[in-house]
């Protein structure tokens, strides 16, 4: 029998959200963060018309995608790097400091995918636990040393949708070493509200060891082209760049992104009509009786403990999936009014 790395054996593989379908037929999809949204007819017709092309590989330098990113941003091309979403990316990241003995720090829960990433690359996890679902930035200070080599700061925060504030994440990045990289991950950027709730490409450009990761998933509804980018300075973007593999962004997923870049006050409107789903259902949370923590992203979380999966369950009988961490809590994304009334009778039924 072949030989494979025993880290292998202990990894959990990575759970995507799920659908449900109830009795009556209904299915309403809440376990993704998707946007509900179909793509913008403009969108729709870029990739129309790059099917005519996909005999061809694609740019592997990205280079249209990578100067409408610099150029909507105001940043350098080469602080920009890409890959097939921002999981991938972060992949990057992990294959660019991994290697025995080093340490990578993240609060705990955050983004799913963080441990899985360090596991395959051999880098050993340093979880710092979340405090009132917020990140303990004190206590991740305290958790560096001389062997880490990476600290993920998820803003905001998946699955929680919490946020740090600007004088907070400032004196933070002041404490952590020169020689550190800090990966702001803002795959939720589009959706922030809060003005004290800094734009990491505002921070990053003086500071040569922090980069920011985003994503077109969310927001700009290409989760199913997977396309993703990190801004950092040029350093840090080059070693990124040095650990895609070859054509790992497709033909597709590079004229949808610059289409969707262009057509982004239409996309941000949707965005709009999200953010204030979000705030109505949570609102009508918190008049059902539930501990909601502001968030500033297309969801809302519920910690429900030991009755997570109870709550799951109840909302798959209305045909309400949802996402579930057992023992913890619950991530609802934010769907279409109906998905969203379909939730909150189930959130209402369960907590009665």
């Amino acid at each position: 029998m072949p030989r494979f790395r025993a880290i292998l054996d202990t990894m959990p593989p990575y759970k995507a959200g799920k659908a449900v379908v109830s009795a009556d037929g209904r299915s309403y999809k809440l376990s993704s963060n998707e946007t509900p949204y179909d793509p913008l007819p403009s969108v729709v017709e870029a990739i129309a018309e790059g099917a005519r092309q996909i005999n061809r590989y694609p740019d592997p330098a990205a280079v249209r995608l990578t100067e409408s990113i610099a150029a909507r941003f105001g940043v350098p091309p080469e602080h920009v790097a890409l890959g097939a979403g921002s999981v991938t990316v972060a992949q990057q990241l992990f294959e660019t400091i991994g290697e025995p003995g080093a340490e990578v720090i993240y609060a705990w829960r955050s983004f799913e995918a963080y441990p899985l990433l360090a596991d395959l690359a051999g880098v050993t996890s340093v979880r710092v636990p979340l405090v009132e679902e917020n990140h303990d930035l004190d206590a991740m200070a305290a958790a560096v040393t001389d062997r880490t080599r990476m600290i993920f700061v998820c803003n905001p925060n998946n699955p929680t949708g919490t946020s740090i504030r600007r004088a907070a994440l400032e004196a933070f990045l002041d404490r952590v070493p020169s020689d550190v990289l800090v990966v702001l991950d803002e795959a939720y950027r589009e959706y922030v509200r809060d003005a004290d709730v800094p734009d990491g490409l505002e921070l990053y450009r003086d500071r040569p060891n922090v980069c920011v990761l985003r994503t077109f998933s969310k927001a700009y509804g290409l989760a199913g082209l997977r396309v993703g980018y990190l801004v950092g300075h040029e350093p840090v973007a080059s070693a990124v760049r040095k650990t895609i593999i070859p054509f790992a962004v497709n033909h597709l997923a590079q004229l949808a992104a610059v289409a969707s870049l262009e057509a982004e006050a239409e996309l941000l409107e949707r965005v709009d009509t999200v953010v204030k789903e979000r705030t109505r259902v949570r609102e009508a949370l918190i008049a059902q009786g539930w501990t909601v923590p502001p968030t500033e992203a297309n969801f809302v979380w519920l910690r429900l403990g030991e009755r997570t999966l109870d709550f799951a369950a109840a909302c798959a009988v209305e045909g309400v999936a949802v996402r579930p961490f057992a023992g913890e809590g619950a991530r609802i994304s934010i769907g279409t009014p109906e998905a969203n009334d379909a939730f909150l009778k189930a959130a209402a039924d369960f907590r009665a």
